[in-house]
């Protein structure tokens, strides 16, 4: 019986090589937040912008523990039954971003389906309260799961104020359901949708190179200039380990270009797109450039 074939792996083009800077700032961010026992998606999502921002003094905390509860074909933070929630983590969060001086931090989570008083929501509000509380001047971004369309967590967070409310619909609809099986791409838009009817400045993203058409993209663009989305951002998916969703195409800078090009067409304020653009890079600079051409 013949062996069947490997899958061939597709090799990485010259504009997508990625130099290491291991430099001081990137070693004492490390250093201060290992010091907290905090998660940033920067290390747990294997980010290939992590020497460039954490050489900024720029991170993306990750709250609520290391571990999903579900298992999208793309992502490389751990999957599995997730520990109890920490409820002094919103402090020690606050005294890291405190700590690191920043003018401008990025929330995000796992998903806790787990949880389900609130899913998270709670730890939520308390950590962008603590944030607003002690370290002043500091504006705050979450980049949110779905909380399952629980209108209520919704709530929760708008409560708390952040100055930009991020929820990402992370690929076009006709493949959602292979990229992140648990869940649902229609009620991603609603989340968006009901945040900006709370007067949210609104921030969402996808990757391409997951197996959709240039076509299609652009179609998703305008779908999402229609919820009034004010950031949107786009990169070059990248397969994290051999378990994952392999990379269908490697999308060229000049059509990532193209896609900035037609997305600000459509009506989107702000659209950072690029071969290692992610949810958070730039994230300090896109809310200061936004508020200089208004909401």
């Amino acid at each position: 019986m013949p062996v069947p074939a490997k899958p061939k792996v597709m090799q990485r083009p010259d504009w997508l090589k990625i130099r290491l800077q291991t430099g001081a700032e990137y070693r004492r961010t490390k250093s201060l937040l290992a010091h907290q026992r905090l998660a940033t998606v920067c290390e747990e999502a294997r980010c290939p912008n992590i020497y460039e921002c954490w050489g900024r003094k720029t991170a993306t905390i990750m709250i609520l523990g290391e571990t999903c509860t579900r298992a999208c074909g793309f992502c490389a933070v751990k999957t599995g039954k997730p520990g109890k929630a920490d409820t002094a983590e919103p402090y020690r969060t606050a005294m890291a971003v405190k700590e690191m001086g920043l003018r401008h931090v990025v929330i995000t989570s796992v998903d806790r389906d787990d949880l389900k008083a609130d899913f998270g929501a709670e730890i939520w509000a308390q950590t962008i309260g603590m944030i607003h509380q002690h370290v002043k001047g500091c504006t705050v971004e979450v980049l949110t799961p779905d909380f399952q369309g629980y209108v209520p967590s919704l709530q929760k967070i708008f409560k708390a104020a952040p100055e930009v409310f991020s929820h990402n619909v992370e690929c076009i609809e006709r493949i959602s359901r292979l990229v992140r099986p648990q869940a649902d791409w229609q009620r991603s838009k609603f989340v968006l949708k009901i945040a900006k009817e709370a007067g949210m400045v609104t921030k969402s993203g996808i990757m391409v190179g997951l197996g959709e058409s240039d076509e299609e993209v652009l179609t998703l663009l305008k779908e999402i200039a229609e919820l009034d989305v004010d950031i949107f951002t786009i990169g070059q998916y990248l397969q994290p380990t051999k378990s994952h969703l392999p990379v269908e195409r490697f999308v060229h800078p000049d059509i990532f270009s193209m896609y900035k090009e037609e997305g600000l067409k459509s009506g989107l304020k702000i659209v950072e797109s690029g071969p290692l653009v992610r949810s958070s890079y730039h994230a300090d600079e896109q809310i200061n450039l936004l508020s200089k051409i208004g909401t």
